[in-house]
């Protein structure tokens, strides 16, 4: 046995550390959080101070009774959980389980796993940080009472779903994209004409090029621009004035958390869940620094090899030293940006994490770097008929500097519709003349803001000071499980647009069409998350405020820090929140989530768009009309809050009859789990790319063919009047009733040909009676 018992979080990480310390010091992993509150009445003595009550989850029974075993029979117990918040109120729960007195216990930590961080964290052990523990008690424990206390209400008050919850966090970031979508809704876009003329001059060998210049202005109508162009007409045009001016680009910081996230996502197209996924599995296996992290500093000795790295590499004048600091003065507990341990390292084995590290070495590598040198020219053109001025502008690069390495990706909203890239000018003189090859004043329109990407939302939630490091990617991806927002393409619509072109004097007009609108992985908010995020706004306007959260988060950090204590602020914000339940329960009114269409002409029956109990639906009549009211599934890119009557009516299209096909008739309709065919009483799912609408007869034959195939095969036995099956599956064969399935016994396997319907029948009664516990659930995120 061991000496020393060291505790961790991840089992990857214990076997990369144990390596380091040697035979002296086993190193085990408690798979995360061993205690959570417990789920019975809150998990929280509310009337007791906020105390709360934790239990060890059933799949962390051996994990913790292996632990206490462990630490009973070692000299000493080190806790090197992670060290931030979460990682040290993790230690303080093992300190709690195993009988360890947190005043003695050694706790460790370190922003690297390497030799040198590793062993200088074990010869300065530190006492565990309690002012930390008690910012993560709170924040869990305000998230659980949101949670708790706002669930019902929306369950009570909403007919929807008995599904239906709410968070802190979360139901914030829901109304950003719900916001965002309202304001994209209501936008009316404004043409302008935009003036373009291309020039042809010579470059240094004498070689004729063609360059651009740009109008004094925007004109506002096609009269306008054409009255322009028509001055323009017989015009000399001569360069009048020529200004060079030298700039440079300075390089990014090195990645914190959300830039790190932001980043991943426009180059390499990850999701910000998967992002910290690699992340982390590259922190465990040594290769980079601490994964969550508001910080931007880097160590001296990290700088001190970046320097090695760049000389090397890129030779000396590559190298600028550089200091960053930190917007947030409140950055938590991380002390460095995300950065490989060894910058010798270019790139890692694991094909998985691969980009993401090559990302952070080049972005920590490029921080340190020399600034790209440039050239900007800028050329004043006038015209002779009516002595505007067009510019052309020019920029050649000297030196690049940081940019042999890397180049910073922006977002839709950072990029202006009116930012071109900047192209090369030939050598121009004043008083020089230039032959206009043709002059263009192209239509074009104004685009409202764009819906948010993750990366764009997680640069949102940052400013706003809404979560920290290690919430953004938990929040992201809970919104979308909870069904409030939903990632999605969005396909472009043709538009047409105006040119005016005057070319050798002669002026003509056309017209041109473009692909407008078109949308990539953004985040939709969907009509449950619209209706819901109303809700919450008027009754708890408050939880929704975003100056109050990123206030509540403040908070956490005086916990933090020492300035305040916990249950205070607990009790500072329970009060006014709680009565704010109370009277919603008591006075609100249920929440319909409907919108009035119209009436059908043929019955004047009214037509609503509302939410029903499997989605947002049309409804034609009502609940009590003597004949049934007619129901109709909006498709996936239709909202209650936009769709038209015209829309909405077309949607009772279905069901379609599409005629006969091996003499039954074949009927497409949509149900609860899609669009399908219905075909000589079997049904059929749809393919994703078939519209219901759209479908026809010749595409749907040969689907029912190849799905009845495939079943065929599949199919063991068939008892048509008590509608069981037993059929083959992946992993052997199994017994179907409606939509539920049933395990056979392994001793009847075999023999699953030869079961009987009685013998089917006791098999379902007996799963029935004693159906399989329920999985452990998997181990738990950080701030969930």
């Amino acid at each position: 046995m061991a000496k020393n018992l060291v505790i961790v979080e991840s089992p990857a990480k214990a076997k990369t550390i144990e390596k380091i310390l040697g035979k002296d010091f086993e190193v085990k992993s408690c798979f995360g959080h061993i205690r959570d509150l417990e789920k019975d009445d809150m998990g929280i003595d509310i009337d007791n101070n906020f105390k709360p009550k934790y239990v060890i989850p059933e799949d962390k029974e051996k994990v913790v009774k292996d632990l206490k075993k462990l630490a009973k029979d070692t000299d000493e117990v080190w806790l090197a959980t992670d060290e931030d918040r979460e990682g040290e109120a993790i230690s303080w729960h093992l300190c709690e389980v195993l009988g360890l007195d947190p005043k003695n216990t050694k706790r460790i930590v370190f922003h690297e796993i390497t030799k040198p961080a590793i062993e200088n964290a074990v010869a300065h052990p530190r006492k565990l940080d309690m002012d930390r523990v008690n910012a993560q008690q709170a924040r869990r424990i305000l998230d659980r009472i949101v949670g708790f206390e706002l669930s019902p209400v929306l369950w009570r008050k909403m007919s929807m779903r008995n599904s239906l919850s709410a968070g802190r966090v979360q139901s914030v970031a829901v109304r950003l994209i719900v916001e965002r979508e309202r304001e994209i809704n209501a936008f009316n876009a404004t043409s302008t004409f935009k003036v373009e003329a291309w020039f042809t001059g010579k470059d240094i060998n004498g070689k004729s090029i063609s360059f651009k210049a740009e109008g004094p202005n925007k004109f506002k109508t096609a009269e306008d621009a054409e009255k322009f162009l028509t001055q323009c007409v017989g015009a000399a045009y001569t360069v009048k004035d020529i200004q060079v001016k030298p700039g440079k680009k300075s390089p990014a910081a090195p990645f914190t958390t959300s830039t790190l996230q932001q980043e991943a996502s426009r180059k390499l197209g990850y999701s910000v869940s998967k992002t910290m996924l690699l992340a982390q599995k590259l922190y465990e296996s040594g290769n980079i620094t601490y994964m969550r992290t508001d910080s931007v500093n880097l160590s001296d000795t990290a700088i001190g090899d970046i320097q090695k790295a760049i000389v090397g590499n890129y030779g000396e004048k590559y190298h600028q030293y550089r200091k960053f600091k930190n917007k947030n003065e409140s950055a938590q507990e991380a002390h460095e940006a995300i950065r490989p341990t060894y910058m010798e390292n270019t790139t890692v084995d694991d094909s998985d994490a691969r980009k993401l590290y090559e990302l952070i070495w080049k972005r920590t590598i490029a921080s340190q770097m020399s600034d790209a040198e440039l050239e900007k020219t800028i050329a004043k053109i006038d015209i002779s008929t009516n002595h505007e001025e067009l510019t052309a502008s020019g920029e050649v690069l000297k030196f690049d500097g940081f940019l042999k390495v890397y180049m910073e990706s922006h977002d839709d909203e950072d990029v202006n519709e009116d930012d071109t890239q900047e192209g090369s000018l030939p050598p121009l003189a004043v008083k020089q003349s230039l032959d206009l090859k043709e002059m263009k004043a192209t239509e074009r329109f104004s685009r409202p803001a764009p819906r948010y990407t993750e990366a764009s939302l997680v640069k949102k939630l940052e400013e706003l000071g809404i979560g920290r490091p290690s919430t953004y990617a938990p929040t992201i991806t809970t919104i979308q499980k909870r069904g409030y927002v939903e990632k999605r393409d969005k396909e472009g619509i043709k538009r047409e647009f105006r040119i005016l072109t005057l070319k050798a004097d002669k002026l003509t007009k056309n017209t041109d069409s473009e692909n407008t609108g078109a949308e990539k992985s953004k985040l939709f908010p969907t009509d449950l998350g619209m209706i819901v995020t109303d809700f919450l706004n008027q009754y708890f306007n408050s939880v929704m405020d975003y100056g109050f959260t990123a206030k509540i988060e403040g908070e956490f950090d005086e916990i933090a820090h020492g300035k305040k204590v916990w249950n205070d602020m607990l009790a500072e914000f329970y009060q006014p929140f709680h009565k704010d339940v109370a009277n919603t329960l008591e006075n609100a009114e249920r929440v319909k989530g409907e919108r009035q269409l119209g009436v059908e002409e043929s019955t004047g029956k009214p037509i609503v768009a509302r939410m029903g109990r499997y989605g947002p639906m049309i409804q034609i009549g009502q609940a009590e009309d003597e004949e049934k009211p007619r129901f109709a599934k909006l498709k996936p890119t239709q909202s209650i809050e936009t769709i038209s009557l015209e829309d909405a009516m077309e949607l009772f299209r279905l069901p379609r009859n599409l005629g006969q096909f091996e003499d039954s008739d074949v009927i497409i309709n949509i149900g609860r789990f899609g669009p399908y065919a219905q075909h000589d009483k079997k049904f059929y799912s749809l393919k994703k790319e078939m519209d219901p609408y759209t479908v026809e007869l010749d595409e749907i034959a040969p689907l029912i063919v190849e799905k009845r195939t495939a079943k065929d095969e599949r199919t063991i036995k068939v008892f048509e009047k008590e509608k069981i099956q037993i059929l083959k599956g992946p992993y052997g064969p199994y017994i179907k009733q409606g939509l539920k399935n049933f395990k056979i016994p392994k001793e009847k396997i075999d023999q699953a040909a030869d079961i009987t319907v009685e013998e089917a029948k006791a098999i379902i009664e007996e799963a029935k009676a004693n159906p399989p516990k329920k999985k452990a659930p998997p181990r738990k995120k950080k701030a969930e």
